[in-house]
């Protein structure tokens, strides 16, 4: 007996050594953010760095048109994407004290009533004695933190609930975008539509002129025929502008969080104001923009998941108690008895199949995953940066050229129409300077609308409204409430 005594440790002993051996060459992890040098400045960046930068200011700093502010205040307060991703956060909230109760003591009850009824028989008299019982138990358990694993989840879930506040500061910033590019190029689309329609009216004068022309006999139906199809064709171009622009207060309107409908305009696209947009320090940007402060919480919740799965390795230690008591009565005589116990114990796990290592393999493989999305996302975000920088300084030698271009091709025009009335010219001629007219006013108005566009762009790009708390994002200014 004593030899079989000493011989059951050592076979325990001898299936514990490898699970002990395996989690003593595992440690959970300190986190270290990843090392990434930045550059000292963009691509295109013409002026050295500044101390403040456009990100610097709330979104009502930069975009000063009322109506445009207006838009951004009620899509705050109403836009389904936010409220969607206010609603994570608070499903994450909830998971952190999930994770922060299993390091807290458990306390948990169980009652029980029962009855039954027996007939006993003797030859003579049929005997029903009735029986009821009464139960009653509360256990106490505590798990004992020794390996770090309730620590290791809870860090993980607030890690979480941190990237899921990011998302929505993330989702606020591409509102105010989506918002204010939505309005530009429906400004846009308002000021192609004024072109259009006054193209149209010079086609239809055209056309009335060659037609009376024709019909006494001055000229032949050529002129006629090639006025007309100009004019049908500005008609088209109307319909189509109409179309877009109703398509557009559309999106514009979901964006907000109401049902399509007509959208106020404030200023004219010409007279939109374009801001001074100071860059800041470049490697700011990295404490500025949500999508790379939420890879970087990505990075600490998968750092200490490894933390989790390195402790599943070891043994479970806890407290534990019992106490409760059961009565009985059997046809008005009662007995009963109470019991109590307290308990510290150890619970492990001896051999898994490889589950086990295969879930720390995948929480590093996570890990690995989390690094390179967070490098990823900082590289795109100096990309988005340099393309906005290059599009305002193109889109400035483009506006100037267009702007010539169109005076000149409106000299054109007056020219030719002079000739024309002069006896000097065909209407030919005319008709030629007028179609080269209108397209390039368009392209103007284009150049105009991508103009704010990369200001809408790069205040995104760098993070924009960094500064602002989260409630302060909803609450439009003391102005706009007030108006």
């Amino acid at each position: 007996m004593k030899t079989l005594a000493n011989a059951r440790p050592a076979k325990v002993l001898s299936a514990l050594l490898p699970a002990l051996l395996l989690s003593g060459c595992l440690t959970a992890p300190d986190y270290k953010k990843p090392a990434m040098a930045v550059p000292a400045q963009y691509r295109a960046q013409l002026t050295p760095t500044e101390a403040s930068s456009i990100a610097d200011l709330p979104w009502w700093g930069v975009f000063a048109d009322p109506e445009l502010q207006r838009l951004i205040a009620e899509g705050m307060a109403n836009n389904y994407d936010i409220a969607v991703a206010t609603a994570r956060i608070e499903r994450a909230r909830a998971l952190v004290g999930v994770a922060e109760s299993e390091g807290k003591p458990q306390l948990d009850y169980q009652l029980g009533v029962g009855g039954e009824r027996s007939v006993v028989s003797d030859g003579r008299n049929t005997k029903a004695p009735i029986a009821g019982t009464l139960a009653a138990l509360v256990r106490a358990s505590w798990e004992l933190d020794v390996w770090g694993r309730i620590h290791h989840a809870t860090e993980a879930a607030k890690a979480d609930l941190m990237a899921q506040q990011d998302i929505r500061r993330g989702v606020m910033l591409t509102l105010v975008a989506d918002i204010a590019t939505g309005y530009f190029r429906l400004l846009e689309l308002d000021r192609e539509l004024a072109i259009a329609n006054e193209s149209s009216g010079v086609y239809r004068q055209t056309l009335d002129l060659f037609s009376l022309r024709f019909e006494a006999g001055r000229d032949n139906n050529l002129p006629v025929q090639r006025a007309q199809a100009a004019y049908d064709s500005s008609r088209a171009k109307i319909a189509d502008l109409n179309r877009a622009i109703a398509q557009q207060e559309n999106a514009i309107s979901i964006l907000v969080g109401g049902f399509p409908k007509a959208i106020q305009r404030g200023r004219t696209l010409g007279d939109q104001a374009l801001p001074a947009t100071p860059l800041g320090s470049t490697s700011e940007i990295l404490q500025r923009r949500p999508d790379i402060l939420r890879a970087e919480q990505s990075m600490i919740s998968a750092n200490e998941q490894i933390g989790v799965a390195v402790a599943n390795f070891f043994p479970r230690v806890g407290l534990s108690a019992l106490a409760g008591g059961q009565g009985l009565v059997i046809s008005g005589s009662d007995a009963g008895f109470g019991v109590w116990s307290a308990a510290l114990g150890v619970a492990g796990p001896i051999f898994s199949g490889g589950r086990l290592q295969s879930e720390y393999r995948e929480r590093q493989a996570f890990w690995d995953e989390t690094v390179a999305d967070y490098k990823r996302t900082v590289i795109v975000a100096f990309q988005e940066t340099s393309d906005n920088l290059v599009a305002q300084q193109t889109l400035v030698d483009r506006r100037v050229a267009l702007e010539s271009q169109v005076v000149a091709l409106r000299r054109s025009a007056e020219l030719a129409l002079a000739r024309y009335d002069a006896g000097r010219a065909s209407y030919f001629e005319v008709l030629e300077a007028q179609q080269q007219l209108f397209p390039t006013e368009d392209e103007l108005a284009q150049t105009q609308r991508d103009q704010l566009l990369a200001v809408v762009n790069l205040y995104k790009a760098l993070g924009g409204g960094w500064k602002l708390k989260d409630d302060e994002w909803t609450k439009p200014p003391a102005q706009l409430a007030a108006g």
